[in-house]
C-alpha cells in the first residue's frame, strides 16, 4: 500500500506513520527527514534547502520530486511506503500520480489528520524544546502554517475527490488516533 499523510505542522503525522510502518512492515518516508539531512550537507544543495527550511518555506517541487524519486525507486518501496510530509502541493501530488502512473501504480489511500491551530502551535513549541529543533520557533510555525493552509490544505479536495481521502481526529490519544488509522487501512485493504 502506499499512504499518503496531510495534515498541519505538529499533527502527528510522524509518530503515526512510525507506527503504521511497523504493523504493514513497509517504509516511512519523511520528506521532512530528507531534507532536514540535505540540509546539514555541505553543498550548494544543503545551503539551498536550508534557505527554506530556516523561512518556513515549502522546498522547491523539483527538489522535494528528485528526492522522492530517488527513495521510491529503492527496493524496500516496492511493496508500499508510507508518505509523511509529501505531496505538499496540488503540483507534487499530480507529479507523483503521474510518476507511480508510469510504474502502473498509485496512491491507495490518504489520512488527513486534523488538529485546531491552537493545539498545533502548542505541540510545536513543546516539540521545540524537547528535540531541539531549531526550525520550530514562533516566526517559523506561522510561516509555516500559513503555508500549510494555502498551499496543503487544497490536497484535501484534491484526494477527496478521487475517493482516497480518510479524516482522522488528531486530538485523541496516540493509541486511540492508531487504532482508527489501523481500521480503516484494513478496512482499505479488503
Amino acid at each position: 500500500m502506499r499512504i499518503v499523510f496531510i495534515g498541519p505542522p505538529g499533527a502527528g503525522k510522524g509518530t503515526q506513520c512510525k507506527r503504521l510502518t511497523e504493523f504493514l512492515g513497509i517504509p516511512h518516508l519523511s520528506t521532512g527527514d530528507m531534507l532536514r539531512q540535505t540540509r546539514r550537507q555541505d553543498s550548494a544543495l544543503g545551503r539551498l534547502v536550508a534557505e527554506h527550511l530556516d523561512t518556513g518555506r515549502l522546498a522547491p517541487d523539483y527538489l522535494v520530486m528528485r528526492i522522492v524519486t530517488n527513495r521510491i525507486r529503492q527496493p524496500d518501496c516496492k511493496g508500499g511506503c508510507l508518505f509523511d510530509g509529501f505531496p505538499r502541493t496540488i503540483i507534487q501530488a499530480q507529479l507523483l500520480d503521474e510518476h507511480l502512473a508510469e510504474k502502473e501504480d498509485r496512491v491507495d489511500m490518504v489520512l488527513d489528520l486534523a488538529v485546531p491551530q491552537e493545539e498545533l502551535v502548542k505541540r510545536m513549541l513543546h516539540r521545540a524544546k524537547i528535540e531541539n529543533r531549531s526550525d520550530d520557533t514562533p516566526d517559523t510555525i506561522d510561516a509555516r502554517l500559513r503555508v500549510f493552509y494555502t498551499q496543503t490544505a487544497p490536497l484535501l479536495t484534491y484526494y477527496a475527490d478521487q475517493g482516497k481521502l480518510e479524516t482522522i481526529d488528531g486530538m485523541r490519544s496516540p493509541d486511540d488516533v492508531f487504532e482508527d488509522i489501523r481500521q480503516r487501512v484494513l478496512a482499505k485493504r479488503g
